[in-house]
């Protein structure tokens, strides 16, 4: 059966796609197939606009916590002097 609506949203996804992968992808445009993890990451935890949340939050119910923001302590972590231990709980 064909939804038009829903047509819609995979074309415009897959223009929003295609835009990252340009972004991220090498010049030679060959190692698109190796970036396209790298993309649809970018693309998940990215906040919509009309939503207000990434799609991750969507899906999962919870923000997203990159490994990068484990591991840089916070600004209230340092004031504070927390471990690393307490920093990763916050």
């Amino acid at each position: 059966m064909y939804y038009a609506a829903a047509n819609g949203l995979a074309e415009a996804f897959n223009k929003t796609l295609c835009n990252l992968l340009k972004k991220v992808a090498s010049k030679s445009k060959r190692d698109w197939h190796e970036r396209i993890g790298e993309a649809l990451w970018t693309y998940r935890t990215i906040v919509r606009t009309p939503t207000q949340a990434t799609p991750y939050t969507l899906v999962y119910g919870v923000q997203i916590v990159l490994p990068l923001e484990q591991q840089i302590p916070s600004l209230i972590a340092i004031q504070e002097g927390f471990t690393e231990e307490e920093n990763v709980q916050i």
